[in-house]
């Protein structure tokens, strides 16, 4: 079914096959969206020691057997032009944005105790102004037809404390800022809506990890990338057209405390 078609998506953070990005273009292809992907390559490789270049050739020729068309920009979001940069060479390419997808994130793991100004700056950068400033002008070159749709990606830090304090500070800032945005962007057809995916395997955990995360999913596994595209895919349709202004909490019964 291309519940999708004739829309165009742009979609931030798009890193590796494990991806959270990876599986929501994967999901919005065979809906039939046009799509221009985001990825930071450099962010990507020293943050998982992981080489992505061909997880992005991949996709990009798998996706392409979907019939639609895709396009790729490799950028850094620390860079205050990075936003209107991204949207403009959407424009360029697909003439309009109808969804916009703000997956990305910047996250170094490190505690309180670790930070240091550069580091607080970099999260804020690229996790809030870069995305405010997306929305903007996501929103500017939007011309009131049907399906405007914005998806920001946060995590729990509204339900229970998390160790890496300017990530919490800068997602925190993304789901307060959802039901404003949502009033905001309403007159002009667009819905906003923010996803918590709660735990979810993009990588290999260390043991430890793994066994404290299993002992609170009641479901007995981690959150896979797809449980958040599912719901993304769905969000982004016709079918969500009433839902607006909400922070969704997809974390599969996930106990915390």
């Amino acid at each position: 079914m291309k519940s999708l078609k004739g829309k165009v998506a742009l979609i931030t953070g798009v890193g590796s096959k494990d991806s959270i990005g990876y599986c929501i273009t994967h999901r919005l292809a065979i809906s039939g969206a046009d799509l221009f992907i985001h990825s930071f390559h450099k962010y990507d490789v020293e943050m998982s020691g992981s080489d992505y270049t061909n997880s992005t050739d991949t996709l990009l020729k798998k996706i392409a057997a979907y019939a639609v068309r895709i396009e790729h920009l490799d950028i850094n979001f620390c860079d205050a032009g990075a936003s209107e940069n991204l949207i403009n060479r959407t424009i360029d390419k697909f003439g309009h944005i109808d969804i916009l997808i703000i997956n990305h994130t910047h996250d170094t793991l490190k505690t309180l105790d670790q930070l240091d100004a550069d580091e607080i700056d970099r999260h804020l950068s690229v996790n809030i102004r870069a995305s405010l400033l997306l929305v903007q002008h996501f929103v500017r070159q939007h011309d009131g037809r049907s399906g405007g749709r914005i998806i920001l990606l946060t995590s729990g830090q509204h339900l229970g404390p998390m160790p890496h304090m300017a990530y919490v500070a800068s997602k925190g800032a993304l789901q307060q800022l959802t039901t404003s945005l949502s009033a905001h962007c309403i007159e002009k057809g667009i819905t906003v809506n923010t996803v918590n995916p709660g735990p979810t395997k993009t990588y290999i955990p260390d043991q430890e990890t793994d066994k404290a995360v299993l002992s609170r999913m009641p479901q007995g596994r981690w959150g896979e990338p797809d449980d958040a595209a599912r719901l993304i895919a769905w969000l982004v349709s016709d079918e969500a057209v009433w839902i607006t202004g909400q922070v969704i909490d997809s974390e599969g019964g996930f106990r915390r405390g």
